[in-house]
């Protein structure tokens, strides 16, 4: 069963301590802590505050129900396309629930289910998790346990997984504003193919 995969419980508990635990995905491995915990991301990458973190889940259920209120069906088309993938949707979001992860932009939050067997067993089991690269801000990311874990020897690293290898490309993110889809970012899907 993926739920038991080598490693996973010690992921967990370091989670539940409030640490930050880093593990692979379907795009750059991931750097994750429980939403309350999420500053240490911003001071373990030294990322400046007003780029947000991205609420990791594993259902489209449960990351909606972080927006405080209903999903739009545009919303909800899009998500069933890209999800899970590697596309980050930012979404509106009602007052007082972005703020741990998107302080300056408070009314907004980007939401994303990968396309990972492992990484969703961890998100199963630890509930949606504010994440970001495994990366100092405006480097490239890191993409294997053994590297993370020197540049961030406080990182839990799920280490006891294989690895599969990353293209190194982020997630394509897809702001709704003005009631149609933006390109925030160029990532690993071509944007034109979610439009």
């Amino acid at each position: 069963m993926v739920d038991c995969l080598p490693g996973l419980e010690r992921l967990l508990d370091h989670l539940e301590r409030g640490g930050v635990v880093a593990f692979p995905t379907d795009t750059v491995p991931a750097l994750a802590a429980r939403p309350p915990h999420g500053t240490h991301l911003w001071q373990l990458k030294r990322r400046p505050a007003d780029k947000p973190l991205i609420l990791m889940g594993h259902s489209q259920e449960l990351l909606f129900s972080a927006l405080g209120s209903a999903p739009l069906t545009p919303w909800q088309e899009q998500a069933g396309r890209c999800w899970p993938g590697a596309v980050t949707l930012v979404l509106p979001a009602a007052e007082g629930v972005a703020e741990q992860l998107n302080p300056h932009a408070p009314h907004s939050l980007g939401l994303r289910i990968p396309a990972a067997a492992a990484a969703l067993a961890l998100l199963r089991r630890s509930g949606p998790l504010a994440t970001t690269s495994a990366n100092h801000s405006g480097r490239p990311a890191l993409l294997d346990p053994a590297s993370i874990a020197a540049v961030f020897p406080e990182v839990c690293v799920w280490s006891e997984l294989g690895w599969p290898r990353s293209a190194g490309l982020a997630s394509t993110v897809l702001a709704w504003q003005g009631g149609g889809w933006r390109c925030l970012r160029r990532g690993a899907v071509d944007p034109l193919s979610l439009c």
